[in-house]
């Protein structure tokens, strides 16, 4: 590569690099040494010898060399590099140097000189807004980076690869350096580094200027890169400010020291950042060039520590993503409103309100949050499981798609729908506990006295004690307090699945800013950093596929042939003689039919088997509410007077005990309540009151789907048959959905927070035991006080 800087020079003062050239420097071999001139007249034009005030900053075995930046010096090299416009390289070089040093500033005296030069060899100080050809990069192809150096005095070093840590100045692997230049690949390398171990690395400025080489049907080509300072500061025409340079330097020891060479630097400039961007698709590059070079220098104490970064970014054209994005959360939006209004009037039916009020505003705000959490969520999924697909699906010889890099506007809006989705989930989830732990519930016993009460208590007007046994009560109430927060998925397994996948299988590491999917890298591998959106994708991904199979396994399989909790405690409600009546908004519920279709359940063993054998043979009625019918749940929907009366009849069970005689009087009124409550309940069941009947119907489809009532009972309650068990809507088992997306964002916004899937699985998993616990210990307490059975009998 020695050989053929001259024929770039050649080739440069013929025109490369400048305004509207498109021809890229051709390598070709030569043998004529760079710089033929003969001995150079920069060592001994009177010049640039020093004055005897001034100490020279460069001392050599070949004689005296001055790199003073005083005004004769620049001035010098300009005349020099103006004078020998034939052969003398050198004095452009170093005048081309003492521009670049000033880092912070082209208001110098050495670009003033640099600006009116006139001389062909002058090398270009800014990169030329030529594009780059239509360039194309296989997957982790290498990118292959020439650098030409120069010292300080203007001579040139050689060619040299960017490999090997050239331009990182943080120590590391061999295979973490070079990781770096590998296509597709976001790097990020930084560390803290003393400026004294820099000094002593880079003695003097090493200048350099970077070349993309590259080869096409036409032969081997190079191509500048262009390199951006950000803190130079221009006072110059707007044209100006918008140019590239082409030469930067890591370290500059040499312009902070004062005088003399062998004492330490007043202040050391480094390039303390590098960024190398590289902007897709290369195979359309347009009139920008697809690669920068961003270099931040900074000025540091020659003692100081400093922290210095190499790091690789790629941007992608969003194109129509990001409005697609929008249009599908607008339409989701859109459709969480309407929704949220549907199940707003529904409730305002259900509930016999007519007047807008704030708790209605309550009860709106509460179902559009659920509904729009749900809309966040789907558009971060499908953003996450796209970009999964499109990013890591890339097999194509040119990779033209790279995930959003940190902080676009793509990942930036990406975290904000997340954190949304969280947010309104958990509002979601607080509003689903409340409506749980508030609804009013008994149990109807059917059981009649076998004899009439053997005792009666002695004061006046008092109840007789009833001889019909309590524990059947006691026992249903037990296994409703179980199945409160019975769920259809094992939440403790679901947890240690995904776990399993992400972290021993290893599918955690295809989430990385790199096209790799090596599932187990070697120790020596660099690791990309991770991608939220990937990480997300991937994770919400598995725990919603692991969720529905356990779901579908539980539904399909597990609950038909072990274990059905819900149509157990059916056919339990029908064995003890006990019903559910429960009402989960004002006028709206649901009744499970436990009436025995053998009259009394209060028996002995032998009694029990011999029920169970007539069921068998088929020698006893149906189960159902109605005559020749099994269906055992339905929906209900009260009356204003029903319900007025029911609430009539089970104040005195809100009321809590004010005193010791006050505490006597309220339980035995409370009790009366209770017995009061179970005869009405009974008897409007029964067809008993002609002015408070119901009917039984079916619901419409449109109404199952809408999951509301198109018809306002009046004189009439109306029972609708229901052979889904919605009374479970009361339970965790009927919101499965909604608790699955809630630990779904739980462990995704924990993870993006910490990135650390266990951290994220052990707070998810504490979380949900909380949850649990909250929800049992609430529903526990509503259920002794709505249906007397005391707290210590709900083991």
């Amino acid at each position: 590569m020695d050989a053929v800087i001259d024929t770039y020079r050649q080739q440069e003062a013929k025109g490369f690099g400048r305004k509207h050239s498109r021809r890229p420097l051709e390598l070709k071999s030569s043998t004529t040494p760079p710089g033929n001139c003969g001995p150079s007249q920069f060592l001994d034009t009177q010049v640039f010898q020093c004055s005897p005030c001034e100490e020279p900053l460069v001392k050599s075995p070949a004689g005296l060399r001055c790199v003073c930046a005083d005004s004769r010096n620049v001035t010098g090299q300009a005349a020099e590099c103006n004078a020998c416009n034939s052969c003398n390289l050198t004095a452009c070089e170093l005048l081309t140097n003492t521009v670049i040093l000033n880092a912070f500033s082209l208001e110098t005296r050495a670009y003033d000189l640099y600006a009116k030069a006139k001389s062909q060899n002058l090398p270009k100080l800014f990169y030329s807004n030529t594009g780059l050809p239509p360039l194309s990069f296989g997957k982790n192809s290498k990118i292959n980076f020439k650098l030409v150096k120069y010292d300080a005095r203007g001579n040139f070093l050689g060619w040299e690869d960017v490999t090997g840590g050239t331009l990182q100045l943080c120590a590391d692997r061999q295979s973490v350096l070079d990781a770096a230049y590998s296509f597709g690949t976001s790097y990020e390398q930084s560390c803290t580094v003393q400026v004294s171990n820099l000094l002593r690395r880079v003695p003097e400025p090493i200048f350099y200027e970077m070349f993309l080489q590259f080869s096409n049907g036409k032969g081997n080509w190079l191509w500048p890169v262009p390199v951006a300072n950000p803190q130079l500061q221009l006072n110059s025409p707007a044209s100006l400010r918008s140019e590239r340079l082409r030469r930067f330097f890591l370290v500059d020891g040499l312009s902070g020291r004062q005088g003399n060479l062998s004492n330490q630097p007043a202040s050391v400039t480094l390039a303390a950042g590098l960024l190398l961007s590289v902007d897709l698709p290369t195979s359309s590059p347009g009139d920008q060039s697809a690669f920068l070079l961003t270099v931040k220098y900074a000025k540091q104490d020659s003692t100081a520590t400093t922290q210095v970064s190499f790091a690789v970014s790629y941007t992608h054209r969003p194109g129509t993503s990001p409005r697609d994005t929008d249009i599908a959360l607008a339409i989701l939006g859109s459709l969480a409103a309407l929704y949220a209004l549907l199940k707003t009037s529904s409730w305002m039916r259900r509930s016999r309100l007519q007047n807008i009020s704030f708790i209605i505003l309550v009860k709106f705000f509460a179902f559009f949050a659920g509904a729009l959490a749900n809309a966040f969520f789907m558009v971060a999924l499908g953003t996450g499981i796209y970009w999964l697909i499109v990013f890591k699906g890339q097999q194509s010889a040119a990779v033209e798609v790279m995930v959003p890099p940190a902080g676009s506007q793509i990942e930036t809006n990406f975290i904000i729908y997340l954190s949304c989705a969280f947010v309104l989930k958990a509002v979601d989830l607080l509003h689903l506990l409340i409506t749980q732990v508030t609804i009013s519930i008994f149990l109807i016993d059917w059981e009649k006295p076998k004899e009439k009460p053997a005792f009666k208590a002695p004061a006046g007007g008092q109840r007789a004690i009833s001889s019909v046994s309590i524990w059947r009560t006691f026992l249903i109430a037990n296994e409703w307090n179980e199945i409160q927060t019975h769920r259809k998925l094992n939440p403790s397994l679901q947890l240690f699945a995904v776990l399993l996948l992400l972290e021993v299988v290893g599918l955690k590491n295809i989430t990385s800013r790199d096209l790799n999917l090596d599932l187990h890298p070697g120790a020596d591998a660099y690791l990309a950093a991770w991608s939220p959106i990937l990480r997300f994708g991937l994770a919400a991904s598995l725990w919603l596929a692991l969720g529905i199979a356990q779901v579908a396994f539980f539904t399909g399989i597990y609950e038909r042939f072990v274990e059905d909790k819900i149509n157990q405690f059916i056919d339990l409600c029908s064995m003890s003689n006990v019903s559910v009546f429960i009402l989960m908004h004002g006028c709206y519920g649901f009744y499970v039919h436990g009436r025995s279709v053998h009259g009394h359940a209060d028996v002995g063993m032998d009694a029990m088997h011999a029920c169970l054998r007539k069921e068998e043979e088929n020698l006893c009625p149906l189960r159902g509410l109605e005559a020749n019918s099994d269906v055992q749940t339905f929906e209900v929907l009260l009356t204003d007077r029903a319900r007025q009366l029911y609430d009539k009849i089970t104040q005195p069970l809100m009321e809590g005990p004010r005193g010791e005689r006050v505490r006597v009087d309220l339980h035995e009124q409370r009790l009366r309540s209770y017995y009061t409550l179970n005869r009405f309940l009974s008897s409007f069941l029964e067809h008993a009151y002609r002015d408070m009947d119901y009917i039984v119907k079916d619901k419409f489809f449109l109404e199952r789907v809408m999951d509301m009532e198109f018809q306002e009972p009046v004189d009439m309650s109306i029972l609708y048959t229901d052979a889904s068990a919605l009374f479970s809507r009361t339970l965790f088992y009927n919101n499965e959905l909604a608790l699955l997306v809630f630990d779904t964002l739980l462990f995704s916004v924990v993870d993006l927070g910490t990135q650390d899937f266990l951290l994220a699985a052990i707070i998810t998993f504490v979380v949900q035991k909380l949850v649990k616990i909250l929800r049992q210990a609430l529903g526990r307490r509503n259920l002794a006080a709505k249906t007397l059975v005391e707290k210590q009998f709900l083991i």
